[in-house]
C-alpha cells in the first residue's frame, strides 16, 4: 500500500508514525529477510485452522495489538510456549527491536503483522483467537482525537467476529479517560462482560505481567493503571 492509498484510508488514524530514526544495517536486514517469514500473508488463503500458521504445535492463539517495544509479547511468548502469538506493530523501529529478540532466541510462536491492524481482523477466520491484548494504546488525549481511539463500536465488532466465545479482551491504560471510554464502549457494544467484581481486579496486573516501559513511565509521572479482562459472550 502506497503513502498516498494509505491516507485514504479512515483506519489510518488509529497510529501516529510510522518510523523513527533510521535503522542500523543489522535491522535492515531482519526486515528483508525475517519479516516477510513471520508476517501473516493477508494475500493467502484464510487457514481453516489459525494454528497451521506456527511452525510449531500450538493449544491456544494470543493476538497483542501495538505491541510497542515488544517487552509484553516476547515475555508471553517465551513463558507460554504452547500458545501461538499474532502481534501486531505499524511503527518500524519497534518491529525491528522485536525480530533482533525472536532471533537471538529462537522463539517459533510469533508471528507479526506490520500494518493497520483492522486488516488483519477482517481477514482472520471468526471465532478461533482466544485473547487480544490491548496495552497502553495511544489514548489520543484532546477529545478532538477520541475518534482516532482504536477502541471503538466498529472494532468491538471485529474482536467479536475473532474471538471465540468465551475468550478474553485485556485492555491495559494508565489514561483515566480511556479507561473509562472503553467500559462504556463495552457496555454499550454488549458482547462483552466486565470480569471485576471489585476495584482489587482492576488495579491488579495481569497474572505474569512483566510490566512495560508505558507502564513505567506513567508511575514516574505519578499515574496509576487500570487492568481491564472482558470475556466474550
Amino acid at each position: 500500500m502506497t503513502d498516498a492509498e494509505r491516507k485514504t484510508r479512515s483506519t489510518e488514524a488509529f497510529f501516529g508514525r510510522r518510523k523513527g530514526k533510521p535503522l542500523r544495517e543489522q535491522q535492515v536486514g531482519r526486515m528483508e529477510t525475517i519479516l516477510p517469514e513471520l508476517k501473516v500473508d493477508l494475500n493467502s488463503a484464510v487457514p481453516a485452522d489459525l494454528k497451521s500458521l506456527f511452525p510449531l504445535p500450538v493449544e491456544k492463539i494470543r493476538l497483542e495489538i501495538g505491541f510497542g517495544g515488544g517487552e509484553h509479547l516476547v515475555h508471553r511468548a517465551r513463558t507460554n510456549p504452547s500458545t501461538g502469538f499474532i502481534g501486531v506493530e505499524p511503527f518500524v523501529n519497534s518491529m525491528a527491536k522485536l525480530l533482533a529478540v525472536v532471533e537471538a532466541e529462537g522463539l517459533k510462536n510469533i508471528r507479526v503483522y506490520d500494518d493497520d491492524a483492522t486488516q488483519l481482523l477482517d481477514w482472520l477466520p471468526e471465532g478461533q483467537i482466544d485473547q487480544i491484548d490491548l496495552l497502553y494504546a495511544d489514548p489520543w488525549p484532546k477529545k478532538r482525537h477520541w475518534k482516532r481511539r482504536f477502541v471503538s463500536q466498529v472494532n468491538l465488532e471485529r474482536f467479536h467476529k475473532v474471538l471465540k466465545p468465551g475468550g478474553t479482551f485485556c485492555f491495559a491504560s494508565d489514561i483515566d479517560t480511556y479507561v473509562n471510554w472503553t467500559l462504556q464502549h463495552c457496555r454499550d457494544h454488549g458482547g462483552f462482560e466486565w470480569t471485576a467484581r471489585n476495584s482489587t481486579d482492576w488495579l491488579t496486573p495481569y497474572d505474569g505481567w512483566p510490566g512495560t516501559r508505558y507502564e513505567a513511565k506513567a508511575r514516574r509521572e505519578g499515574r496509576s493503571s487500570a487492568y481491564l479482562t472482558f470475556i466474550r459472550r
